[in-house]
């Protein structure tokens, strides 16, 4: 059997005039948390769509473990999708809303139960199975929602900005319930997304889009640490992108450190400037400062110690940004 589940060769999509992929090639492996990362309008969104069945290709082949279904519907598909709005029956139990698609198949009542019952479990609802979508939080529906997609236990699960309604705290919480269910189940995840931080934090790999093609795939610390162009350093985190020797470098803010005092190392690469602002967000605190030579640099510190609520630096103060020469990534 193939590692390949999933195989995208030279797909198009236009729009009209609009060409939302351009040739698109992309292989996802059985098993894997694969993400879509990109902003609007970037093709991720289009690309699900086209694996789930719910748009057909103008050109090119999608396959599903080695057999092409670009003109197969959804139905005839071994996926299911899930969606940022959930949709759940409102009228229906947790319970009728996950055995629903069991009970399409007309599988025996004692085997709906088993599998219905299990996948509740699964996301810790089994107390709540009796209530309906309406009397629930926004993460349990969402968990409902799982649910529901994996009792039929496809071979692939879709998910399509799923958590993008939640709040900050909740999103973080359920990026980790994912990871969990999909250890669990060891079925393929293709996961879109526009959101840089749950691409890194959720992902074995990511696809990075750019306007209807795929700017870089590769793990999270290839794509955050090892980008291939400017576009993927910045738009996977905060980048440093400069141009030294008539070549752009990029360097994390994470690796800059800042003194106020010129360092004697000559281990350290050294740049003077002055502090343009400060931003602190509890964690740690964001330094922008504006170079001698005209570059503008974002260096972060960790607020380790109590004493650091106040900054170290203030606006206007003269400093010199240090980094190490193999923090540096040339593009």
């Amino acid at each position: 059997m193939s590692d390949v589940l999933i195989n995208l060769v030279d797909v198009v999509k236009t729009y009209g005039s609009f060409t939302a992929l351009k040739k698109l090639n992309l292989t996802i492996e059985r098993g894997e948390f694969f993400t879509l990362l990109g902003p609007s309008g970037s093709g991720k969104t289009t690309t699900l769509r086209l694996i789930s069945g719910f748009e057909r290709p103008d050109a090119g082949r999608v396959e599903i473990d080695g057999q092409n279904v670009a003109d197969k519907p959804p139905y005839e598909r071994n996926v299911n999708t899930v969606f940022q709005d959930y949709a759940l029956f409102p009228h229906m139990s947790l319970f009728e809303n996950v055995a629903y698609g069991l009970r399409t198949q007309k599988l025996p009542e004692a085997e709906i139960k088993k599998r219905a019952t299990e996948a509740l479990d699964m996301v810790r609802l089994t107390d709540f199975m009796t209530r309906k979508p309406a009397q629930l939080s926004g993460g349990q529906r969402q968990r409902i929602a799982l649910a529901r997609a994996v009792v039929n236990r496809p071979a692939v699960l879709l998910l399509d900005e799923p958590l993008g309604a939640l709040d900050l705290k909740l999103r973080h919480e359920m990026q980790i319930e994912l990871k969990k269910i999909h250890r669990d189940l060891g079925i393929t995840f293709v996961y879109v997304t526009h959101d840089q931080e749950e691409a890194l934090t959720m992902s074995d790999r990511i696809a990075v889009f750019d306007t209807g093609e795929i700017a870089q795939i590769g793990t999270p610390a290839d794509v955050y640490e090892r980008p291939v162009n400017p576009y993927v350093a910045k738009f996977v985190g905060v980048s440093n992108v400069i141009q030294r020797d008539g070549k752009a470098i990029m360097i994390r803010p994470e690796k800059l450190k800042l003194y106020d005092i010129a360092p004697e190392s000559r281990s350290v690469e050294i740049l003077p400037g002055e502090i343009s602002d400060i931003v602190y967000v509890g964690l740690m605190t964001r330094y922008l400062i504006r170079t001698e030579g005209g570059d503008d640099l974002t260096a972060l510190e960790l607020n380790a110690r109590s004493s650091q609520s106040q900054p170290r630096f203030t606006r206007g103060q003269p400093v010199w940004v240090g980094y190490s020469p193999d923090s540096v990534h040339v593009l």
